[in-house]
């Protein structure tokens, strides 16, 4: 790794362990960065535009559950807890994502997580209030 562009952004003065950490870490979120891309719930950074691919975010997802799968005892706890609170909210995300309909085009992003919610403006019907939650991918 004598390629300059990439110690740039990598941590340093570090010992390999603490390097490979920040490495696993940035991987991790930037991994996660892109499914919230594609389930539309950040916007493009150069565009602006809400993008929704749902199969390409469930690639992403995937990725990280496959990498979840393959390091498992081999993370630091703090690692994770990072993977895991990761993939969490990205399967919570697609989950709204695929129950909810297609933002237009050129839509504004969805609300960020913990922000405060406004009430909806129809009540939910019986039908709605007895669904369960179901994985969907």
């Amino acid at each position: 790794m004598n390629d300059p562009h990439i110690t740039e952004h990598t941590p340093s003065g570090g010992s390999p362990d603490e390097m490979n950490s920040a490495l696993f870490a940035q991987l991790v979120m930037q991994q996660a960065s892109m499914a919230m891309l594609l389930l539309g719930k950040t916007a493009h950074p150069e565009t602006g535009q809400v993008v929704r691919d749902l199969e390409a975010a469930r690639l992403f997802i995937d990725q990280l559950e496959m990498l979840e799968g393959k390091t498992k005892g081999n993370l630091t706890p703090e690692e994770a807890a990072l993977l895991k609170q990761s993939l969490m909210s990205l399967r919570m995300a697609f989950v709204e994502c695929v129950d909810s309909p297609a933002p237009p085009p050129g839509a504004a992003p969805a609300a960020e997580p913990g922000a405060p919610a406004t009430a909806p403006a129809v009540a939910p019907s019986d039908d709605e209030s007895r669904k369960k939650f179901t994985k969907k991918y």
